[in-house]
C-alpha cells in the first residue's frame, strides 16, 4: 500500500499521509550511471527519514515515514533520464486506535442527575474544526450542555443528565485533509417512570378488590423489577403496604377489605435505580353483603292430575355471593297462605310438584339462597290445573318475520283457531342454525302477546324460527320460517396507516402548496380532527376526508404556517389514535442591505452589511463575501459561511481598486446580490528611505542571473491566496517574468508580481482550480537567463 511513482513513465502527483510510508522510482538505461535527486530545485545529498537506494538499473527515493518537510516537488537527473514529480502529504483528523475502540464499541453509561464529560484528543494539520451532533442536529451550547475545543481536544460536557440525553452521539472532525466521524452512543439510567395508568378496578366485592395498571412507558434503562401495591382507607393519612407484584405481573387483589368501605390505591414501579412516583385510583369502595334479587314468575311446562312440573330462570341479581339453590312455594288460586314444596333448597331450575288434588288449580313462586339468605320471591305463576292433558291446541297462523337488524329478528303470527275449548296458555319459540338439527328454546311468551323480538344473534346468520301454542295438554303443532339477521359491518379500531410515503418533517418553499394525505381504517368510520400547535387549523386550511383517506391542504404556504400538524382519529368506543410532522417553511433569502467598507486597521478592509430580512425566519442563513479587482473582472470568494454581518479582508494591496459583494445563502440557493458602486482603493504611499551603497572591490559586472532560493511547491485551499517566492541574483539587475503554462502573467490582473531588491514575489488572488499547475519564473539580462519552477496543487473545500 506505499504510494509509489515512477518518473520515467510520467509527471505525477503522490498523495500520502502523514507518518505512512512513500517511493519514488527511475529506472535508466545504463547500469553505470550515477543519478541525482533534487528537492525543489535543490540537490539532495542528505535528509531526514529518507534513504536514497540503487538496485541495477533502478533508483529510488525511499521516505520512511512522510511528514511535513517532506512534501514537495523532486526531480531526478541521471544519464539520458530527467524527470520530475511532486509529493504532497495529507495529514487528516485522527484518534488514538484504542480509545476509538472503546470509545465506539462500549456505550457510556451515567446515571440521571449526574455529570457527563466525553473527550476527544485528536490530532492533525490545522485547523481542525470539531461538532458533536446528536440526531443529526448541531449541539450548541446551553444551560446543560457545552461543547469545548481546543487545538488537540474536544470536549461535551452535560452538567446534570436526564432520560432526554440518551441516544446516538457523533463527533465529526474536518481540516483540509479529510474528515473523520465518530460514532458514540450515551445511556442514562434512571428510576422508572410511574406505571402507566389509569388503575382499573378489575373486581369490588364485599370480600374482594381487584386493581390492574399497564407497565411504566419508560423503564428509565434498568428493567422494572417489580411493582409496590399500597392502600389508604377513606378518612385517614396513612399509607398500608398491601405487598409486591413481579414484573410480569400488572395486577393486584387484597381480601383485606371491610363491607361498605371507601379505599385508595396507589402503585410504584422498582428498578435497580430506585421506586418510580406513585400512579392512584380514584376512590373504590366495597359492596356490603345482599341476599339474591327476585326472579321472573316460574312458568308451567306441563300437568297431569295430581302433579305440574315447573320451571325459572336464575335471578338478574345474584347478591354478593353463589347461589346455592331456590325455595318453591305453591298455593290454591284465590288463597293468601303460601306452603313449602321441599325442606331444603333445590339445586336445579325445574321441579315436578306432586301429591296435588285433582282439578284443583295452583299457583307457584320462586326465591333464590345465597351464603348471605333467602331472596325475594318471584310474582305468582299463572294458574294451573292439576288434570291430565287434553288435545293440544292448534297451530299458530300466519308466522312471518316483521322486522331484523345486525343483531335480532321479530316475529309475529296469529292465534291458532280454539278446537274444543281447548284454550291457549301461551307461546314456545324456539330456533336453531341452519347447519345443526338440534332446537334451542328462546322463551316462553304469555297467551295474549302474538310477536316477539329473538336477540343476540350473529351479524349475516341464517337460521330456522318456530312456534307452538302451549294449552294445558301440552304444545301444539308448530310453526316454521327461515330468517336472517341482517349484515353489519365488523367494528374496527381507528388506525392511521403510516408508511414511507408519509413524512414527519417538512420542507417547504413559500408560496408553494403544502399537501399531506394520510390513510386510515376504522368502522364505523372514524371522526377525524386536524389541529396546528394544539389549535385548530387556520382559516386558509382545507381538510378533505373520503374512501379512507384525510387530506390536508394549503394551496400557497406562508411562513406562519410552519409548525407542529396533527391529525387525530376518534371513534365511539373512546379509543383515539394519533399522528404529528413538523413542518418548515424556507424560501431562498432575501438579499442583503447596504454595504459600508472602514479601514479600520492599516491595509485592511472591513465589510458591513444590513442584514437581510430572511434572517426573522431562517435559521440556517449565512453569507458569502466576493471582491474583484477591475470593474469587469472575475468575482472571487473571499468568505463562506459567515453567520454575523461583518468581515475583514487583510490583504489589501495599496493602489489597486477592490469591489465587494455579498450574497445570502440556505439550503434552497443564494439571493441576489448587494454590491459597492464605487471601488475601494487605500492609497499607496511612498517609503522614505536612503539606501546605503555597500562598497563592492572588484564587482564582476557580467555576471549571468542565478537562483539564490527557488521557487516552492504549494498546495492551497480553493478561495485562498497563494504566495510563490524566490531569491535571484546576477548584474545587471535581471528583469523577471512570470509564466503559466507558457502564459505571460505580467498584466493579468487575478495576479499580483513584485521585485524588491531581488526578492521577487507572486500572489495568486482568490485560487480556483484553473489556477493549478506549473509556474515557471524568469530571470535574463544581457548576459543571460535563468528559470525555477514549481507546482501549484488545489484541494478543494469539503
Amino acid at each position: 500500500s506505499v504510494p509509489r511513482c515512477y518518473l520515467n513513465k510520467q509527471l505525477a502527483t503522490v498523495r500520502v499521509l502523514k507518518g505512512d510510508p512513500a517511493e519514488l522510482s527511475c529506472t535508466v538505461s545504463k547500469d553505470n550511471v550515477t543519478g541525482t535527486w533534487f528537492k525543489d530545485g535543490l540537490k539532495l545529498t542528505s535528509m531526514d527519514g529518507v534513504v536514497f537506494e540503487k538496485k541495477g538499473l533502478v533508483h529510488k527515493l525511499i521516505i520512511n515515514k512522510a511528514e511535513d518537510i517532506h512534501a514537495g516537488k523532486y526531480r531526478f537527473e541521471g544519464g539520458d533520464v530527467k524527470t520530475e514529480a511532486s509529493i504532497f502529504v495529507e495529514d487528516p483528523p485522527q484518534v488514538d486506535k484504542v480509545l476509538l475502540k472503546n470509545l465506539t464499541s462500549v456505550p457510556t453509561v451515567a446515571k440521571a442527575g449526574e455529570g457527563v464529560k466525553l473527550q476527544i484528543p485528536f490530532e492533525g494539520r490545522g485547523p481542525i474544526r470539531a461538532a458533536w451532533l446528536k440526531d443529526r442536529m448541531e449541539l450548541g451550547d446551553d444551560t446543560r450542555i457545552r461543547v469545548d475545543k481546543t487545538d488537540t481536544c474536544t470536549t461535551l460536557s452535560i452538567s446534570s443528565c436526564d432520560r432526554r440525553d440518551c441516544g446516538d452521539y457523533k463527533v465529526r472532525l474536518k481540516n483540509d485533509s479529510g474528515v473523520l466521524e465518530i460514532d458514540l452512543k450515551l445511556v442514562v439510567i434512571d428510576k422508572p417512570q410511574p406505571p402507566a395508568g389509569p388503575i382499573k378496578i378489575v373486581e369490588s366485592s364485599a370480600n374482594n378488590i381487584m386493581i390492574q395498571w399497564k407497565p411504566p412507558k419508560d423503564d428509565g434503562g434498568k428493567p422494572v423489577q417489580r411493582y409496590l401495591v399500597e392502600r389508604q382507607q377513606m378518612g385517614r393519612n396513612d399509607w398500608e403496604t398491601l405487598g409486591e407484584t413481579p414484573r410480569s405481573c400488572t395486577s393486584f387483589t387484597t381480601s383485606k377489605v371491610e363491607e361498605e368501605t371507601s379505599y385508595y390505591f396507589r402503585v410504584r414501579a422498582i428498578n435497580a435505580e430506585g421506586v418510580s412516583d406513585a400512579l392512584e385510583s380514584g376512590e373504590v369502595k366495597t359492596a356490603g353483603k345482599a341476599t339474591p334479587g327476585a326472579l321472573d314468575p316460574p312458568e308451567v311446562i306441563s300437568a297431569s292430575r295430581d302433579s305440574i312440573t315447573i320451571s325459572w330462570k336464575a335471578p338478574g341479581k345474584t347478591g354478593t355471593s353463589q347461589i346455592m339453590g331456590y325455595i318453591v312455594q305453591k298455593r290454591k288460586k284465590g288463597t293468601v297462605t303460601w306452603l313449602p314444596v321441599t325442606n331444603v333448597p333445590v339445586k336445579d331450575k325445574k321441579l315436578k310438584v306432586t301429591s296435588l288434588k285433582k282439578g284443583v288449580q295452583y299457583e307457584f313462586r320462586v326465591a333464590a339462597v345465597n351464603a348471605a339468605g333467602t331472596g325475594q320471591p318471584s310474582d305468582p305463576s299463572e294458574p294451573a290445573f292439576a288434570r291430565d292433558p287434553t288435545k293440544s291446541p292448534g297451530q299458530v297462523q300466519d308466522l312471518k318475520v316483521s322486522s331484523s337488524d345486525s343483531t335480532s329478528v321479530t316475529l309475529t303470527w296469529n292465534k291458532p283457531e280454539v278446537q274444543d275449548g281447548n284454550d291457549v296458555k301461551g307461546y314456545e319459540v324456539e330456533m336453531r342454525p341452519c347447519n345443526s338439527l338440534s332446537w334451542t328454546k328462546c322463551f316462553t311468551v304469555p297467551a295474549d302477546s302474538t310477536s316477539c323480538r329473538v336477540q343476540g344473534l350473529r351479524a349475516g346468520e341464517k337460521l330456522l324460527l318456530r312456534v307452538r301454542a302451549l294449552g294445558d295438554s301440552g304444545p301444539g303443532e308448530a310453526s316454521e320460517l327461515e330468517a336472517c339477521a341482517g349484515a353489519a359491518a365488523p367494528v374496527v379500531s381507528p388506525r392511521l396507516l403510516i408508511d414511507d410515503t408519509v413524512k414527519s418533517f417538512l420542507v417547504i418553499k413559500a408560496g408553494n402548496p403544502i399537501r399531506v394525505k394520510i390513510p386510515f381504517e376504522g368502522s364505523p368510520e372514524p371522526v377525524v380532527t386536524w389541529l396546528k400547535d394544539g389549535l385548530p387549523l387556520p382559516s386558509r386550511a382545507a381538510v378533505s376526508t373520503e374512501d379512507g383517506s384525510t387530506q390536508l391542504l394549503l394551496r400557497a404556504a406562508e411562513f406562519g404556517d410552519s409548525g407542529t400538524y396533527t391529525v387525530e382519529l376518534g371513534h365511539g368506543l373512546g379509543k383515539r389514535e394519533t399522528f404529528s410532522f413538523q413542518v418548515q417553511i424556507t424560501d431562498i433569502p432575501q438579499p442583503p442591505g447596504a454595504i459600508w467598507l472602514e479601514e479600520n486597521v492599516p491595509n485592511t478592509v472591513t465589510v458591513t452589511w444590513d442584514p437581510s430580512a430572511s434572517e426573522q425566519w431562517e435559521k440556517n442563513l449565512y453569507y458569502t463575501v466576493l471582491k474583484r479587482e477591475s470593474q469587469k473582472g472575475l468575482w472571487h470568494v473571499l468568505g463562506d459561511l459567515i453567520y454575523n454581518n461583518k468581515f475583514t479582508f487583510t490583504r489589501v494591496v495599496p493602489g489597486r481598486d477592490y469591489y465587494f459583494k455579498v450574497v445570502a445563502k440556505n439550503d434552497l440557493g443564494a439571493s441576489d446580490p448587494a454590491e459597492t458602486v464605487q471601488p475601494w482603493r487605500i492609497w499607496k504611499k511612498k517609503a522614505e528611505f536612503q539606501v546605503k551603497p555597500q562598497k563592492y572591490r572588484g564587482v564582476n559586472q557580467n555576471q549571468p542571473p542565478r537562483f539564490l532560493v527557488p521557487l516552492k511547491s504549494h498546495v492551497v485551499v480553493t478561495g485562498s491566496e497563494c504566495h510563490m517566492s524566490c531569491a535571484v541574483g546576477g548584474h545587471p539587475p535581471p528583469k523577471i517574468t512570470w509564466y503559466k503554462d507558457s502564459r505571460d502573467l505580467s498584466r493579468d490582473p487575478n495576479y499580483f508580481c513584485t521585485n524588491d531588491f531581488g526578492v521577487c514575489s507572486l500572489v495568486v488572488l482568490g485560487v480556483t482550480k484553473q489556477d493549478e499547475g506549473e509556474y515557471v519564473v524568469e530571470a535574463s539580462n544581457e548576459v543571460g537567463r535563468a528559470f525555477s519552477k514549481c507546482f501549484l496543487a488545489i484541494k478543494g473545500n469539503s
